[in-house]
């Protein structure tokens, strides 16, 4: 993985940590590096270029001004890069820091403690890596006119990716992707190349009831390859959550196809904060309805853990960028053991998104039996007879019977 392009400032009131904070990310090919020795020249800096870093490196003690004061100030700005504190950390204080970084709308991800070590400031990287890949990696973002092609002829195609429980090996729903697939030209379209033109078009309501539509048709034969019983999850932006009749018209389109709002979960991601009284209405609506709600991509927004008491979530996703190297990074492991424990009490369900490689699964095994898994690893995004076959596959290997 190439950190090139990555634009890197550190924060240390010790010249020699900057040196060999330098030395190291040179060494892991990172041309972008900005040092400052105290809080305030980096707020200059941030103030000055607020878009210009991708994460920013801080000393929790320095004088003057401290690492937690400036990362209280970089949320309440706007810095919308990766925060990462050089410094060691028990559990208890990596959950309060995790806490006031959210409250303060500032993204932690994580620390390292002295001295530092390559192989830690390595997989920092690639956490980071993992929350800006570029745009051009999926292609450019589709034109208005190809949207509204793509909607006008029924292109908007579910593709459905497992959630497994480790512990019975069962699926026990589906989160269904949108993807633009052109027949006649012979191409798909990933989502990342036209959700956020459908939201400034305000077209993403037709994008989610053509996808619900299409999904429910498909649900009953994926039913039928299935011996348990097996949920649908969509995911709902919380734009969409300001319109007061989506309770009604998701509630309608069950009802066209015979279905119920228990058979549905309704992912909200965490990216944008839930704030307004209508789309805490419609939150509350939809869960009185009888809808599943899942809080979406925790860990890169603005829910902090103690608020989940207090909001009708039933299920919380962990975001990729906890469990990418979950295995080796201590503070992705004290947030999700943080949130196991949180759920067990409070009686929601907890999923690790993003599981690609064999080490995160093995060190999540240890919550096999509180905790759902989604990846790669597992499957891949499939359309519905792909999905069927890879049913079959995974019902074989785990010896159930259908």
């Amino acid at each position: 993985m190439s950190f090139k392009t990555q634009r890197i400032l550190v924060v240390d009131d010790s010249q020699a940590i900057l040196m060999v904070m330098q030395a190291i990310l040179a060494e892991l090919g990172v041309e972008h590096v900005t040092c400052c020795e105290s809080a305030q020249a980096a707020l200059s800096q941030v103030e000055q270029q607020p878009k210009v870093f991708d994460a920013i490196f801080t000393d929790l003690n320095m004088p003057e001004m401290d690492g937690m004061e400036l990362i209280r100030q970089l949320g309440q700005k706007g810095y919308q890069g990766g925060v990462i504190i050089i410094s060691e950390m028990d559990r208890r204080i990596i959950d309060l820091a995790s806490n006031l970084a959210r409250q303060n709308h500032a993204l932690l991800l994580g620390n390292i403690a002295k001295p530092i070590q390559l192989v830690e400031v390595e997989r920092l990287l690639k956490k980071l890596s993992t929350l800006s890949r570029p745009q051009t990696e999926d292609g450019q973002l589709i034109s208005e006119a190809e949207l509204l092609h793509a909607l006008s002829n029924s292109e908007i195609t579910p593709f459905y990716q497992p959630k497994v429980n480790r512990a019975t090996q069962q699926i026990e729903s589906l989160e269904v992707l949108a993807r633009i697939v052109s027949e006649q030209h012979g191409f798909t379209v990933l989502p990342a190349r036209f959700i956020d033109v459908a939201e400034d078009l305000d077209l993403i309501n037709l994008v989610t009831f053509q996808l619900f539509e299409k999904a429910t048709a498909e649900y009953e034969a994926l039913k039928e390859e299935l011996p348990h019983p097996c949920q649908l999850a969509f995911n709902l932006s919380p734009i969409q959550l300001e319109d007061m009749n989506c309770p009604a018209k998701l509630s309608l389109l069950l009802e066209l196809n015979h279905l119920q709002p228990s058979d549905i979960i309704l992912e909200i991601t965490e990216q944008k904060p839930l704030s307004s009284a209508n789309q805490l209405e419609t939150l509350n609506r939809l869960r009185m309805k009888g809808f599943e709600i899942s809080l979406d991509d925790f860990g890169t927004g603005f829910t902090n853990i103690n608020q989940l008491k207090s909001l009708p979530f039933t299920e919380i996703k962990i975001d990729r960028s906890l469990i990418t190297h979950i295995d080796s990074d201590y503070f992705s492991q004290v947030i999700t053991k943080s949130l196991v424990d949180l759920a067990i009490k409070e009686g929601f369900k907890v999923v690790a998104e993003g599981v690609e490689r064999i080490e995160e699964l093995q060190y999540l095994e240890r919550y096999k039996h509180d905790l759902l898994m989604q990846g790669f690893l597992i499957s891949r995004p499939k359309a519905k007879n792909e999905l069927i076959r890879w049913i079959h596959s995974w019902l074989r290997m785990t010896n159930f019977n259908s």
